[in-house]
């Protein structure tokens, strides 16, 4: 259903190397203030911007952008990939809701709040 996701940066060039990194992703597009990452243009994206309004940046109370990974270990890769990256611990890897949801949280540079997921 989520074709993209939107979050504000402070330095594009640091944000679109830290998500191409961390994902093995590529730019889809890019205007100059937005560009938006991705396997393809058809899947989903994250998208990173320097906000329209001119103002800085800021990071959404109880906003998050959750990542779905394919196992546990991608959750776990992922998670230290971001680490070494830049990114800052939110939570490490492990099982949150008994079997049901295995997770991983994580701030990056610019503090935005992401998760790492898997169900089952």
């Amino acid at each position: 259903m989520i074709g993209y996701s939107t979050i504000g940066v402070k330095d594009m060039e640091k944000a679109k190397k830290f998500y191409t990194e961390l994902f093995d992703a590529e730019i889809q597009v890019d205007i100059g203030r937005l560009a938006m990452i991705g396997k393809t243009i058809e899947a989903p994206m994250i998208a990173v911007c320097e906000p329209f309004d001119g103002n800085s940046p800021s990071c959404g109370n109880g906003s998050m952008v959750a990542f779905a990974a394919a196992s546990k270990d991608e959750v776990n890769e992922l998670y230290n990939k971001a680490m070494s990256l830049g990114a800052s611990s939110e939570g490490e890897p492990g099982q949150r809701i008994d079997d049901v949801f295995y997770g991983a949280y994580a701030r990056d540079p610019d503090g935005n709040k992401m998760a790492f997921y898997v169900f089952g």
